[in-house]
């Protein structure tokens, strides 16, 4: 099993980042798991009526790939989420590829903590999602 980096193994600086295309089966399958029935994001009728014209994808599922970058390639496995600010800035459409960008900006060698920049951007490079971070890296066993 990949093992998480310990906060002496992080710099300043250091970035890992994930992409996924979503498809409506991804936006339909988050909806089910958490309840999120918006019609904005899995009713077209609804949504072709809305100010986006088509359905959006559920703004907490585009934040998830941040979590999948922090629990397995930074720091990685081990890491525990403390804080995790965010702001929405662009919609994301269904079949846009998506981005998340982690970088570290701060680090407390004593209290084993990271604070990282948290981004996501789409297929076109426009930033959709920015926001920080707070997490404790996993320590050596």
């Amino acid at each position: 099993m990949n093992k998480g980096k310990t906060v002496n193994d992080i710099n300043i600086g250091d970035k890992a980042e994930f992409s996924k295309t979503i498809s409506e089966t991804d936006s339909y399958l988050y909806a089910g798991i958490t309840g999120d029935f918006n019609p904005i994001h899995i009713n077209k009728a609804y949504s072709e009526k809305s100010i986006y014209g088509e359905c959006i994808v559920h703004g907490f599922l585009t934040a998830g790939f941040i979590s999948t970058v922090i629990g397995i390639e930074l720091p990685g496995p081990g890491t525990v989420y403390l804080n995790q600010s965010m702001t929405f800035l662009k919609p994301v459409k269904i079949d846009e590829t998506i981005t998340a960008i982690v970088t570290v900006i701060e680090k407390d060698t004593k209290k084993n903590r990271v604070k990282l920049l948290t981004q996501c951007i789409n297929e076109n490079k426009e930033l959709v999602l920015t926001g920080e971070a707070l997490v404790v890296p996993p320590k050596d066993i």
